[in-house]
């Protein structure tokens, strides 16, 4: 035992290092290497590392995997060492059975940034089978009247193993009888038969044995073998023909279950029990005594399961007919199954990149996909689309892998989520598709500023207001999301009346509620200009400036400018009584010449009313007239003194009067105007 052990190691080795091509093609990402059959699991298969040209660090960073894609996993990628490892022993003849190529596809996905790789493994071919037959003892009835040269097929062994490991050669024990005579069909396919080469003597010999021997041609040579025991039968001596030695039929792949699929027919020439003929299949598969049956009596053939292309598009079987006396002949039936257009496209996805940043470059892979049909031909070949009216493009990588790029460059403003649906149709008629969603959803950045609800803000904050009263509110809208979106407001730097603007107003962060920080006073601000700037949460973010205008409102919150007379002014002698308008100003002598000598003369003139309205006054005129003769009535009162605003006129003087600050207001004239009080002073007689 040890030494067969020491013995298949040994060749094991030398089959590894003869077979081990490690032969890889970086052609479109495609990887290709050959293993013996039977490796343990974990054993070497290829450096997929070396052969990608990646770092092993770069392995871990990209997580690189072999992809899954449903099927029976056979290799992993070790991200210690880059190697492409057995996952387990494989059986190449019970994974591709007689296929003469064996090969098992793997995909490896790497990430940041995305990629695929196709590699193959080649499953080699050892010698572990040998020949074998479906029974080790077999009996084959032969009357003696059969003629010399009469032939008789014998069952045909089995080998899973493929080339010169596979069957090669058929041999039979020595007989007078009998001889071997091996026959290779249009397949490759070898088959014995018996030949007689003597007549039979039942009472000379009412029984033969054989033994007959498969063999391969591997190294070593490996063989099975199976007696054959002729039982000779006496009387009948024709056996049944068939019409056909080869029956040939082409049925579709989705023919209804009990559908006959052809007739055989053979006939024999004796007459009564000896002519009577049952059919039945010789020695058919198991595999195929579910998919078949035949009627003994009429020779019918009939389906009684699904048939499948993709599994078996070719059967051959061998039908015999026997008569009573227990002669028979065989043929064959050759059908052929044609393939019909009955699976549906299936879309794997194997990668898909969400949230797609919205400041994506062009041309970035945001998924990976395969599709795959299991029709064959035309109905096999599909054809992806995705839908149109999105900033996207499907793009072919090799074989049935697609990726799904950007086309366009993305805005979540105007569109933040996506459903882009993937199509594939076969080539069949008609067609089969179908469909897969792919949700994309886009990530915000901050591409967008503040915008303030209106072009600029203003209001009116009547004076002496509260400190810390509200005065407006300011509003920004950002079109981003979450925290690019977060709106937050400040004051722009400026000072007011040498203080700082932020001694004045403040704006509230959150909500951009402007407050008033102290009490304004109209006499020594009327206006305040400012900016208030809104600021996103983006990083870096983004602001957008607005201009606000404040206006005080004045208030009656001061009392009347009233000064005591001047008695020292006097009219020079070229002074003389008359309008103000036919008087020029070389003429009229010395006036004030500034606002505090013009305010005071103001005061003198109303003072000068005031005493000309007491009864005693000298200037006559009687009450309310301020002393002026009859000239102007006694209805000239009090309210018809001219306003300081406009040029006065001074009874007996040639002199005009002139506001220089240009301006009266009416509140302080109505205090002086109303005064009743009467001036101490008496008329000088």
């Amino acid at each position: 035992m040890c030494s067969a052990g020491r013995r298949w190691g040994r060749r094991q080795r030398a089959l590894l290092c003869a077979v081990l091509l490690a032969a890889w093609e970086a052609v479109w990402g495609q990887l290709r290497y050959s293993v013996p059959e039977e490796m343990p699991k974990g054993s070497f298969v290829g450096d997929v590392a070396k052969d990608l040209g990646l770092q092993l660090p770069a392995l871990k960073d990209r997580d690189a995997h072999v992809f899954d894609t449903g099927r029976t996993r056979y290799f992993f990628l070790d991200l210690q060492n880059g190697h492409l490892s057995m996952m387990e022993q494989v059986d190449r003849e019970e994974i591709c059975a007689a296929v003469a190529k064996c090969v098992l596809n793997f995909e490896i996905l790497v990430k940041r940034p995305m990629n695929i790789y196709k590699g193959e493994v080649e499953i080699l071919d050892i010698n572990d089978n040998p020949p074998s037959f479906p029974e080790r003892r077999s009996v084959l009835e032969i009357s003696e009247n059969t003629a010399p040269g009469a032939r008789f097929p014998l069952e045909r062994a089995h080998d899973p193993d493929i080339g010169v490991n596979s069957l090669q050669n058929y041999e039979c024990s020595q007989s007078s009888y009998f001889t071997l005579d091996v026959k290779t069909g249009d397949d490759g396919v070898k088959s014995p038969e018996l030949l007689l080469v003597k007549s039979l003597d039942r009472e000379q010999k009412a029984a033969h044995n054989l033994i007959l021997t498969a063999t391969d041609n591997g190294s070593p040579v490996k063989s099975g073998s199976t007696t054959i025991e002729i039982v000779v039968l006496d009387g009948n001596d024709n056996a049944p023909e068939f019409t056909q030695s080869v029956y040939k039929v082409t049925v579709r792949e989705d023919v209804a279950v009990g559908s006959r699929v052809l007739q055989v027919t053979a006939t024999d020439r004796d007459e009564g029990p000896n002519a009577e003929v049952k059919y039945s299949f010789f020695k058919i598969p198991e595999k195929f005594d579910k998919t078949f049956k035949m009627d003994s009596e009429s020779g019918e053939i009939v389906i009684t399961e699904n048939l499948n292309f993709e599994e078996h598009e070719f059967y051959e079987l061998v039908v015999q007919a026997r008569d009573a006396g227990g002669l028979s002949s065989h043929s064959k039936v050759l059908i052929k199954v044609t393939d019909v257009n009955n699976y549906v496209p299936e879309i794997v996805i194997m990668s898909v990149f969400t949230p797609v940043p919205e400041d994506t470059p062009l041309g970035t892979v945001i998924a990976i996909f395969s599709v795959q049909d299991r029709d064959s031909g035309a109905n096999g070949d599909v054809h992806c689309s995705i839908t149109d009216s999105n900033p996207f493009r499907l793009e072919k990588s090799f074989d049935n892998y697609y990726r799904v790029v950007t086309a366009e460059l993305l805005d979540r403003e105007q569109v933040s989520e996506y459903n882009v649906t993937v199509r594939a149709a076969d080539g069949g008629s008609p067609a089969l598709q179908s469909s897969a969603v792919l949700a994309l959803r886009v990530l915000d950045v901050n591409d967008n500023a503040p915008v303030f609800l209106e072009e600029r803000y203003s209001a009116r904050v009547a004076e002496n207001n509260a400190a810390g009263a509200l005065v407006l509110t300011v509003r920004a809208t950002d079109a981003d999301w979450g925290q690019n979106a977060r709106v937050r407001y400040r004051l722009a730097e400026g000072r007011v009346r040498g203080a700082p603007l932020s001694s004045y107003v403040s704006v509230q962060a959150e909500t951009g509620a402007l407050y008033a920080l102290r009490s304004l006073d109209y006499e020594q601000l009327r206006e305040l200009q400012l900016w208030v700037r809104a600021e996103d949460g983006g990083a870096p973010a983004l602001s957008s400036n607005v201009s606000v205008r404040l206006q005080i409102v004045d208030e009656n919150d001061n009392a009347p400018q009233q000064a005591q007379p001047n008695t020292d002014w006097r009219f020079s002698q070229t002074q003389r009584p008359g309008t103000s308008g036919s008087q020029n100003g070389e003429e009229a002598g010395a006036w004030p010449n500034n606002q505090f000598d013009t305010e005071m003369l103001q005061a003198m003139i109303l003072a000068s009313a005031n005493e000309a309205a007491d009864g005693n006054s000298t200037l006559g005129g009687g009450n309310g007239t301020m002393g002026l003769s009859a000239r102007y009535g006694p209805q000239f009162t009090l309210q018809h003194v001219p306003d300081y605003r406009q040029n006065v006129y001074i009874p007996g003087s040639n002199a005009t009067l002139t506001n220089a600050a240009g301006k009266r207001d009416a509140k302080n004239a109505a205090p002086a105007g109303g005064n009743k009080k009467k001036s101490g002073k008496k008329e000088k007689k």
